[in-house]
């Protein structure tokens, strides 16, 4: 199990970098262009790459049976579960869940929002026994 974790906090950092350098370079993550939505995602970049590093720190140090691997799980999980539930309530907030049928990036924000919830969540419930 810990190597699975560890293969899916490392993916979680990988896929969140790629996310970013999407947003700003083409652009085809925005749900929708118009200003506020963008301004509310401009705000995320160095939140997310705090859990990044957390979740990169956390998968080294499970595989590499360190005692830091579990301390730095359990706070890329408070930062996933932090994230994730940021992200819902924007979308609820303002009815962008009513794009998932026509929308392929509000489609993928839903994955992000429970790939966050779940992980985190995955994480939190396997790795405080540990603590």
């Amino acid at each position: 199990m810990t190597t699975l974790l560890a293969a899916l906090l490392l993916l979680t950092g990988v896929v969140t970098v790629a996310y970013w350098v999407d947003f700003f370079v083409r652009g085809s993550v925005n749900v929708v262009e118009e200003e506020w939505y963008i301004r509310f995602e401009r705000s995320f970049p160095v939140a997310d790459g705090f859990m990044s590093i957390c979740a990169a720190l956390a998968a080294v140090g499970l595989l590499a049976g360190a005692d830091y691997g579990v301390g730095f799980a359990l706070v890329a999980a408070g930062a996933l579960i932090f994230l994730g539930l940021m992200d819902v309530t924007l979308n609820v907030d303002n009815g962008l869940y009513r794009l998932l049928r026509t929308s392929g990036p509000m489609r993928a924000e839903l994955v992000i929002n429970l790939w966050c919830l779940g992980l985190g969540a995955t994480l939190l419930v396997t790795m405080l026994p540990e603590v």
